[in-house]
């Protein structure tokens, strides 16, 4: 079942446009001594007017790009990165959301730009390739939390999270595997760098996508992606529009977390019915397995909320869901375990909700990213109204409950790697 959040994986999921982008920028008129100095902008079309292009580059700047009559202008299919593949493009054929690579003399304030070349790529032909490409990560993915590494043979060992039993999956890399891993102090696949497999460790998040063994037990690995998240069960103490930011009482630390809130922030607000069924499936399942009768029971309530409370069991601590996967909520399959998959299609297909539908004493459940001594953590998921759930299971943790991969790009939802 494919919904908004699951459409966020596209962010992940295509072509690196912005990488692929580079390496076509050094094949486009390379600059030698006897040509001006060129400058080049990377972005998504907001809107055209005549021959005027307004471009909201990936740094966040617009930028107007003005073509002429001997503007090359190129159009590549996403996978393509050799300017041999690319086919003549007419201006008429740009459309607001294309992606394009520009590069041309710039104005001296650097808002406008003269193009010498343009490189599209169509907003239809990324969708198209995201589609397939989440199909094929439904099929073929695993994810999970990591356990171990083993740098010599080339294997990580990930455990499936959810409300039911974990599974134990062995990803095995080679020389070929893609691997990249988040930026600490973002949630944008934009900013996810390369990494070599020595920078993935215990407690990570991790989402790979190959080939599977016939029972599911292990995984040869075409690409991996990582990141190491921040899962927080609390009580909301403040919010603060202006800053945007919130403070909560952190339940296993007992102390006051201030974090984050941006644009690309995913914040929902359970009804109390929503909540008593999820709490009602989590009580299931922990009668299924081997739950403590008690689970739960240090969870807040309305009498204590706000208060100082007994953390429940597996509260906030470093790592991500293990059942999400690159693009917020991706269904597990393949042998995940019941529960997490599922909540998070049904959280995610929820209305957004803002700062203001957040009360004080709220119980909240929040994935974040892990932050650096210079940046906070940022909210990724929030989620509240989650009492019930709280209550009801000491597994109903974060990472069980939200995904980490609220992946924000410039260009619109879906549009961009």
């Amino acid at each position: 079942m494919m919904d908004k959040a699951l459409l966020r994986l596209g962010c992940f999921l295509i072509l690196f446009v912005s990488s692929s982008f580079e390496l076509l920028a050094a094949q486009d008129a390379p600059q030698n001594a006897l040509t001006p100095a060129t400058t080049r902008a990377v972005g998504t079309i907001s809107s055209i007017s005549g021959q005027a292009i307004t471009l909201k580059t990936d740094a966040g700047a617009e930028v107007v790009v003005t073509v002429t009559d001997s503007t090359k202008l190129l159009q590549l299919k996403p996978g393509q990165k050799d300017l041999k593949e690319a086919t003549p493009l007419s201006f008429s054929d740009l459309k607001t959301g294309d992606r394009v690579l520009v590069r041309g003399a710039a104005s001296a304030d650097g808002k406008q730009l003269q193009a010498a070349s343009v490189i599209a790529m169509k907003q239809s032909d990324i969708a198209d390739k995201q589609a397939r490409d989440r199909a094929e990560w439904q099929r073929n993915g695993v994810g999970g939390l990591v356990k171990s590494v083993d740098p010599a043979a080339g294997t990580i060992s990930i455990a499936t999270n959810g409300a039911g039993t974990p599974k134990e999956i062995s990803v095995h890399t080679s020389k070929s595997t893609v691997m990249r891993r988040y930026a600490p102090d973002s949630i944008k696949f934009d900013d996810a760098k390369p990494a070599p497999l020595s920078e993935i460790k215990p407690g990570d998040q991790l989402r790979a996508r190959g080939q599977k063994t016939a029972d599911g037990k292990e995984l040869t690995a075409d690409e991996i992606v990582s990141g190491t998240f921040r899962s927080i069960a609390g009580i909301l103490v403040s919010t603060d529009a202006a800053a945007g930011t919130i403070t909560v009482t952190d339940l296993a630390t007992k102390q006051p977390v201030t974090l984050r809130v941006s644009a690309d922030s995913q914040l929902r607000k359970l009804q109390p019915f929503l909540a008593q069924g999820i709490a009602m499936h989590l009580k299931a399942a922990a009668a299924e397995g081997t739950a403590a009768p008690n689970a739960g029971a240090g969870a807040p309530t309305a009498s204590n909320a706000g208060q100082a409370a007994t953390p429940p069991a597996g509260g906030a601590h470093r790592g991500g869901p293990g059942s999400g996967g690159p693009g917020a909520g991706m269904p597990g399959g393949n042998g995940q375990a019941r529960g997490g998959g599922e909540f998070q299609q049904m959280i995610a297909r929820m209305p957004a909700a803002s700062l203001s539908d957040l009360m004080k004493g709220d119980a909240l459940m929040i994935v974040a990213t892990e932050g650096s001594s210079t940046a906070p953590s940022t909210v990724i998921s929030l989620l509240g109204g989650v009492e019930p759930i709280l209550q009801a299971s000491s597994k109903a943790t974060p990472e069980m409950i939200l995904s980490p991969w609220s992946l924000g790009a410039g260009g619109g939802e879906g549009a961009t790697p």
